[in-house]
């Protein structure tokens, strides 16, 4: 089967193309680098079932795919608060251009959505059938809202054009990619135990988040994309075992070995009080429910920190530094080299990169451009420095 990940080089992204590469698929990562890395990607660069796309998901090529998986938008509060218009295009444009490439391959279509679209949710736990409890001019609307409409988009689309489509909603999911400096809570809490500093603790701590390790996600996901029948269902996938963050600061602190030491910040606005998703229907659909514990995952992830979580912190705050530039204009710069569709990428002086490779996608041919720029969402050019947004405890997919 041949597979366009949209978002395939962010965190889940990457373990999706991974784990889609393992089974035999063919894939076809399209990714703007705007939160993603190509560090995510790197081990799969030279695999021949595998082509990476360097270009914005709203002007995703017309690449020919059996099965379109849409994971392409900012995710953590820090990243979606800084990029605000890239987030909702990324969930409205860009999901109406990859629909309309699904409509056109008569290829199956899955919507990743979030556990936001409840918003401070008054049911507990949250199930499908609940509609959300949700602030659409709030500091989070950008993400919830265009996620609710990225959700709506996707229906009408199964029932004007009859495209086979399915819509996950991810609950909080960490794991090894995770982005160390992007403020959700567990890289966050990982980064302050392993330095030694105090855990930041929005608000008295006792709001609470269930955390599923990312190889049950993508396993949970794929079950979901790869059945054709799931078609027209929506499915909530995360892991039930619900914690407070004062419970999981101090878990974090005794797995990393430092002192349990918080500091308490003023709570983050629109923070919800309580996040748990109801898998009732994973489980009965498919018999799955999440396989690692919340100790064995935390471990992984801070050995993944201590490994080489430095590094990226390092490369990702150089990333975001530099300057965004547009992802809407016919001819493209990715870290200062042009790239414009089915042409060969060239830098600013006229000489081919000596480090690019062609790839075939759909008749398009692209390069792999090994830069380190990112391209933006939005057709104006953006701030190069953007203001710095405060860390929540929040750890959205």
């Amino acid at each position: 089967m041949r597979v366009l990940v949209a978002g395939g080089a962010g965190f889940i992204g990457s373990h999706v193309c991974e784990e889609l590469l393992r089974r035999g698929h063919d894939v076809i990562c399209v990714d703007s680098l705007v939160t993603g890395n190509r560090e995510n990607i790197a081990a799969m660069i030279d695999d021949e079932r595998f082509a990476f796309v360097c270009c914005d998901v709203t002007q995703a090529p017309a690449i020919g795919a059996d099965l379109v998986l849409h994971l392409a938008s900012p995710a953590s509060p820090v990243h979606y608060q800084q990029f605000p218009i890239e987030t909702m295009l990324a969930n409205s444009t860009g999901t109406h251009r990859l629909l309309e490439i699904a409509r056109l391959n008569g290829a199956r279509f899955v919507f990743a959505s979030t556990s936001e679209v409840y918003g401070d949710p008054l049911e507990h736990p949250q199930r499908e059938t609940y509609w959300g409890n949700v602030n659409p001019t709030g500091p989070r609307a950008c993400y919830d809202e265009s996620k609710r409409f990225g959700e709506a988009l996707t229906v009408e689309f199964r029932r004007t054009f009859g495209v086979n489509a399915s819509i996950v909603r991810i609950f909080n999911t960490y794991g090894p990619r995770m982005n160390i400096d992007d403020g959700r809570v567990v890289p966050a809490f990982v980064a302050a135990a392993l330095a030694g500093d105090d855990l930041p603790v929005f608000g008295d701590g006792r709001q609470t988040r269930s955390f599923c390790y990312v190889s049950d996600l993508v396993g949970a996901l794929l079950l979901v994309a790869l059945d054709e029948s799931s078609d027209g269902d929506v499915f909530n996938i995360g892991n039930p075992h619900e914690v407070t963050m004062i419970e999981l600061a101090s878990t974090i602190a005794r797995l990393a070995g430092a002192e349990a030491r918080v500091a308490h910040m003023p709570s983050a606005p629109g923070d919800p009080a309580r996040r748990r998703p109801d898998i009732a229907k994973m489980r009965e659909r498919y018999g799955w429910q999440p396989s690692v514990a919340l100790e064995d995952g935390l471990e992984r992830t801070i050995s993944y920190v201590r490994g080489v979580g430095g590094q990226q912190a390092t490369d990702n705050r150089q990333q975001m530094a530099g300057g965004r530039q547009t992802a809407n204009s016919k001819q493209q710069r990715v870290g200062g080299q042009q790239t414009t569709d089915n042409r060969q990428q060239r830098g600013e002086d006229g000489q081919q990169t000596a480090n690019s490779k062609r790839q075939r996608v759909g008749g398009q041919q692209t390069t792999d451009n090994r830069g380190d720029g990112q391209q933006t969402a939005n057709s104006k050019q953006q701030k190069d420095h953007a203001e710095p947004r405060t860390p929540t405890n929040e750890a959205v997919a």
